[in-house]
């Protein structure tokens, strides 16, 4: 399953998209060894990581047009992490410009090891190869000609 946009850094880490539809996401972690910190778990920042992109799938999922980008997040590590793990995220509200969002990563039995709520700010799109931002798609009455 494809993310909808290319992430470099998710592929990097190798996190393979398992859900993405209708405020839900679940993405599957594969942790090697240089993914761990000095005590050989999951290292942080790459659990941060997997929680910032499952919440911000599912703000996606209810308009997967749109992109997001993180606001604020608060994370709480509840166990150490090991091996292949589950992140599965949830849009809790949504307004017109903001993704409320929670998530939490499962180690291979199903435990909870940590969980982060977080808020995204939904933008459109940039072009792809270009330096310019893509505008919104105006009606001719719309159009500046300045």
């Amino acid at each position: 399953m494809k993310f909808g946009v290319e992430i470099p850094f998710v592929h990097h880490l190798g996190f393979e998209l398992q859900l993405f539809d209708a405020g839900y996401s679940e993405i599957v972690f594969d942790t090697r060894a240089e993914h761990l910190n000095s005590f050989g778990v999951t290292h942080g920042g790459a659990l941060m990581t997997l929680l910032d992109v499952a919440m911000a799938l599912a703000g996606r999922s209810v308009q997967k047009d749109m992109g997001v980008v993180t606001i604020e997040m608060k994370t709480s590590f509840m166990r150490p992490s090991q091996g292949k793990l589950l992140a599965k995220g949830h849009l809790l509200h949504r307004t017109a410009t903001l993704a409320f969002t929670e998530g939490t990563i499962y180690d291979a039995k199903g435990r909870a090891c940590a969980h982060a709520s977080g808020t995204f700010k939904y933008v459109r799109k940039l072009a792809t190869g270009r330096k310019t931002v893509q505008g919104l798609q105006l009606t001719t009455d719309q159009i500046s000609t300045d």
